[in-house]
């Protein structure tokens, strides 16, 4: 029995460096056996052997050879991309998109739905067949799928992988657990989409080396992903950062929560169109008046600001003073270095940068404002899909999922 224990309390201590080579793999992207050991604290044979072992079940392979400055030059390892794969599935108002990752963090297949959330009960049993198809691919194509990242807004708990603002996902007998627990054997784990997209950001975006950072998302909805002293806040039931329902008019619009005067109401993709139509039905000179009030998209009124037209540069300008107002709390809230700005509207941030700037000069006390930067995200709409990949992978290691 006790040489069991011993047997055991090595193995125990051999998976977590397995497990801890995996996660330096992946933030470092390569390193040889010497800066293994050094990360993982563990000797150079020691570190071979685990090498070795990774090798043999296809974890880890060999890339070529590094650099040295005297003597023989060192191997170079890495994630292996062939076998192991994630499933992120991304579904929002617009569509549903289904992406594939290798561990190299490379998107090998995708998939995109004519899928919106809270258009229909029937979401899961029209997500079936697309799931299916992708697993019986996966099959054919020798890949396992170790981890499924499931990213959405709303209120969104990731511990008891529950959407409360779209409930029809967890219906009893038809919900995306179940869907996905009947075709694929691998953990599932939910996060809301503006935490993945901070998650995105921190790992390989602007937020990498910040250690206080806010990440704004303004599309049809607004979300804030905070970072505090390097960690992603999530509150007590995942719920922080629902930026869109602090209150903003008391007398303003009723929001499809059920307040009143939220800044979703002011500010967010779906409040400018509906801004706009009503501008138009008012007799507001535009461009956007050659389709007609009923006809206007996010896409029509960015195109049109972008070729000068007056009434949609004033509508982005409203959002962005609105945005910063709102932000000034956050801003007052955590005292943050940098704020990065994502999402549909990031593609005019011309026309809402200035505003908003403006706004958080107007509405935040002048030492909040010292040393802090407003920056576009780089990685725009691939933040989100990057930081649910990397939400997966943080937990199968943390949960001891893998290898």
């Amino acid at each position: 029995m006790q040489d069991n224990a011993i047997i055991s309390v090595i193995d125990t201590k051999k998976n977590k460096l397995k497990r801890n080579i995996i996660a330096e793999l992946y933030r470092a992207q390569s390193r040889t056996i010497a800066q293994l050991a050094s990360t993982v604290h563990s000797s150079v044979p020691s570190t071979t052997a685990l090498i070795e072992e990774l090798s043999a079940t296809d974890w880890v392979h060999g890339i070529g050879i590094g650099t040295a400055q005297f003597g023989r030059k060192p191997s170079l390892f890495a994630l292996n991309p062939n076998r192991y794969v994630t499933l992120v599935v991304d579904s929002n108002v617009h569509d549903t998109k289904l992406l594939v990752f290798n561990l190299n963090n490379e998107v090998i297949h995708r998939v995109d739905l004519d899928l919106q959330l809270g258009e229909t009960d029937q979401f899961v049993e029209k997500l079936h067949d697309p799931l299916n198809q992708l697993a019986q691919y996966l099959r054919v194509e020798g890949r396992e799928v170790i981890g499924i990242g499931a990213t959405m807004p709303g209120l969104v708990n990731p511990v008891l992988s529950l959407n409360h603002t779209y409930p029809e996902l967890s219906q009893p007998g038809h919900s995306l657990s179940t869907l996905f627990a009947l075709l694929f054997e691998a953990p599932v784990y939910y996060i809301n989409d503006t935490k993945a997209t901070i998650l995105g950001e921190y790992h390989f975006g602007l937020a990498q080396g910040k250690k206080h950072v806010l990440s704004i998302n303004i599309d049809w909805g607004i979300g804030l992903g905070v970072i505090i002293n390097g960690e992603v806040l999530q509150g007590t039931a995942g719920f922080a950062g629902e930026l869109g329902h602090i209150q903003m008019k008391t007398d303003g619009e009723l929001c499809f929560c059920g307040k009143v005067g939220c800044l979703e109401t002011l500010a967010s993709a779906s409040s400018l169109i509906r801004r706009a139509k009503a501008g138009l039905r008012q007799g507001r000179m535009s461009l956007l008046n050659e389709e007609g009030p009923e006809a206007i998209t996010i896409e029509m009124i960015i195109a049109k600001a972008n070729v000068g037209d007056g009434f949609c540069i004033d509508l982005l300008s409203e959002v962005g003073s609105e945005l910063g107002r709102g932000l000034a709390t956050a801003v007052h809230l955590f005292n943050p270095e940098l704020i990065i700005v994502n999402g549909v509207l990031a593609r005019v941030a011309k026309s809402i940068r200035r505003p908003l700037e403006q706004a958080l000069d107007k509405y935040c006390l002048l030492n909040y404002r010292d040393n802090l930067k407003i920056e576009l995200s780089e990685l725009g709409e691939m933040a989100k899909l990057y930081g649910t990949q990397a939400y997966v992978l943080q937990n199968l290691l943390e949960h001891e999922q893998i290898p």
